[in-house]
């Protein structure tokens, strides 16, 4: 819809900026975050920094060599330009890994700093999708709601919208579970299984998804795991809580 913008003789890709800003955000929302829990929001931005750039860093050497053969003679473009050719999978595997590795070179505690990190990362997942939406090649599926929106010639669901809304709704989730947490951790489990439901929903209406050999759609599949996990979880932590308190 909206793949560039134009700022005099200077042209920007609007998914490139909207990446920035919401790294930019995100970070910000993690270091507010610890603050209200009252952890160590200094080792906690750096840790998210860490966490941010690995990630990034990842997600590009995957793709590097993933298509060896379209860089081999042009090494200069392995850094840049670097408004594209990311790899998804290695990104969030190199990011993890940069939290890890970080959070336990500082002895963060792994719950109480999920539970902080937590919201960053949703903040980070909202402007994934506006990317998507105003810049992105994803679509929703055909659609003749009267919220149905024109796109690529058709009526579609804007399906980047309702990921929106999922993700907004678990960051108020957190906000409203905050102040009567039981336990560390449970910010984290509580907001995760929140979006992965949303998740589990939403994708149903995205046309542009990736799909197993027998036709189950490998996100909602993702999703229902996760939220489940952190269900179970919830569950066994409060039942312990409830125990320790008898």
């Amino acid at each position: 819809m909206y793949p560039s913008i134009s700022l005099g003789p200077f042209v920007f890709p609007v998914a490139g900026l909207l990446y920035l800003l919401g790294a930019a955000v995100s970070l910000n929302v993690v270091e507010r975050a610890a603050k209200l829990l009252k952890l160590n929001y200094n080792a906690i931005y750096a840790t998210a920094v860490t966490g941010l750039v690995s990630g990034m860093v990842g997600a590009r050497l995957v793709f590097v060599a993933l298509y060896w053969s379209a860089f081999q003679e042009n090494l200069l473009a392995i850094i840049w330009p670097l408004n594209s050719g990311y790899n998804l999978a290695g990104g969030l595997l190199f990011g993890a890994a940069g939290l890890l590795f970080y959070g336990r070179y500082k002895k963060l505690p792994l719950a109480s700093t999920a539970d902080a990190m937590i919201p960053g990362v949703i903040t980070g997942l909202i402007f994934i999708s506006l990317a998507d939406f105003l810049a992105g090649p994803g679509m929703g599926t055909y659609s003749r709601q009267f919220w149905a929106m024109d796109m690529y010639g058709a009526l579609r669901h804007p399906v980047q919208i309702y990921e929106i809304i999922g993700a907004a709704f678990a960051l108020f989730v957190w906000w409203k579970m905050r102040p009567s947490r039981l336990f560390d951790g449970q910010l984290f489990l509580m907001t995760t299984a929140v979006y992965a439901a949303s998740r589990l929903f939403t994708d149903a209406f995205r046309q542009s998804s990736w799909f197993t050999a027998d036709g189950y759609r490998i996100i909602q599949i993702i999703s229902l795991a996760v939220m489940l996990i952190c269900l179970y979880t919830l569950n066994h932590q409060i039942e312990k809580v409830k125990e320790a308190k008898k």
